[in-house]
């Protein structure tokens, strides 16, 4: 398992290492790269890298990094293509969205049905505070009007994983 690890840090900084190597001599990526719109774009690029290395390494703890560093390159590029930076205020929340995410590409790796569980929950709470914080501090109006039902949901779901659990005998 060890090697492997080893393996998918090799290949990341070699990969690391051509990217900048390019921008130092080839213009076009150079202006690829710090262009005024597609400067998040290798952030996201470095995301997909990482999840490639997973997979190709079958090294699933690397699917989280991948999800986080994927997703912030993400909302940075909508951030700079729409200027609304100050959705940052509360965008934040969506990090743990994305380790959420991650969580689950790993557990989906692994085939754990508890991994999937906990995944769903991580997205759920950072979704959750997504909603609450986009509804005080500038969200769309929507979310401002309707947060609220996000906390009923909140209670839906913990009552029906009350029902739905299994009872275990004490032994």
């Amino acid at each position: 398992m060890k090697s492997r690890g080893k393996i998918a840090m090799a290949i990341l900084l070699m990969a690391l290492g051509g990217w900048f190597l390019a921008i130092e001599f080839v213009p076009q990526v150079e202006h690829f790269a710090y262009g005024a719109t597609t400067w998040p774009l290798p952030i996201v690029g470095t995301g997909v890298l990482l999840a490639l290395l997973a997979l190709f390494t079958w090294t699933p703890g690397m699917m989280v990094p991948a999800a986080i560093v994927g997703g912030v390159g993400s909302l940075l590029y909508w951030q700079n293509l729409t200027g609304n930076w100050a959705s940052w205020a509360y965008a934040w929340a969506l990090i743990v969205v994305f380790v959420g995410v991650g969580i689950g590409l790993a557990a989906l790796m692994q085939r754990s049905r508890s991994g999937l569980a906990g995944a769903g929950w991580t997205i759920f709470i950072g979704l959750l505070q997504f909603v609450i914080f986009g509804a005080f501090l500038g969200g769309d109006t929507i979310i401002r009007r309707y947060w609220p039902v996000t906390l009923i949901v909140l209670g839906l779901l913990l009552l029906l994983q009350g029902f739905f659990r299994r009872s275990r005998p004490l032994t």
